[in-house]
């Protein structure tokens, strides 16, 4: 295991791998039923939100994350990541907060 995952707690490692796979089943699962995505401001609070949200934005645009590396371990841990696809393509922030191994949060900035 590499030092860059060992930074990365288990419930953010989860939702990487159903980006990188591609699953959106798995995505929402890696939150707590009560967890959010904050994509630059809009709340999207639930399973189905969540759902809906990366269906139209994140896993739906066949998104991908590249150059990935923390620059605020901890809780929250922050990602910097390059994002791809056929949605939004640039450099973003990704805040993770974590709650019983699971996300409580997702916040997206530039």
């Amino acid at each position: 295991m590499s030092q860059e995952s060992l930074e990365i707690p288990a419930a953010v490692q989860r939702a990487l791998a159903a980006i990188d796979a591609q699953d959106n089943d798995a995505f929402v699962a890696a939150f707590a039923p009560d967890g959010y995505v904050d994509d630059w401001g809009r709340q999207f609070r639930g399973p189905d939100q969540i759902r809906s949200w990366s269906q139209n934005e994140l896993i739906g645009k066949q998104a991908t994350f590249t150059d990935t590396q923390v620059t605020q371990p901890g809780n929250p841990l922050t990602i910097l990541t390059q994002v791809g696809g056929k949605g939004f393509n640039g450099p973003s922030h990704f805040t993770f907060a974590i709650d019983n191994d699971q996300l409580a949060s997702m916040t997206i900035t530039a």
